[in-house]
């Protein structure tokens, strides 16, 4: 999914703006490197799924590559920005979630990849609006 929005610091986290996550926790300290590992506990399709994300490529400010080999369908998420609009006063985002069903998974793929597909583009709504809301001064 790609969206173009303004840029701004945000202190929102991916707790805060997906609907699925629970609970993130790092397993590992911060800050995020190749390598480091952070522990996510998830509700998808009426089921509790928890998983463990290992950070495998990062470029600050660029791309973000976790994966996961654990759980009922082990994935690999890719989180892209890049400056975007004329002035370069905006962030092209793009998140892509590739992997392979097993379990329960693997016979309702169909149906599971559909549910992630709306899941994904709800949270993506959510974080928009999120990072649209006005500043708050401290």
């Amino acid at each position: 999914m790609r969206g173009s929005r303004p840029t701004r610091p945000t202190r929102h986290t991916r707790r805060s703006w997906s609907e699925n996550i629970a609970s993130v926790e790092w397993r590992t300290p911060p800050p995020a490197v190749i390598g480091s590992r952070l522990a996510f506990v998830a509700r998808f399709l009426g089921r509790r799924l928890a998983y463990t994300h290992v950070i495998t490529a990062y470029e600050p400010g660029r791309r973000l590559v976790m994966r996961t080999s654990e759980g009922p369908f082990p994935m690999e998420t890719t989180y892209t920005w890049e400056p975007h609009a004329p002035a370069g006063d905006h962030t092209r985002m793009a998140l892509r979630n590739r992997g392979e069903p097993c379990g329960f998974t693997s016979v309702a793929a169909p149906v599971v990849a559909a549910a992630m597909r709306r899941a994904q583009r709800k949270d993506l709504a959510r974080l928009e609006a999120l990072l649209e809301e006005p500043a708050v001064s401290e």
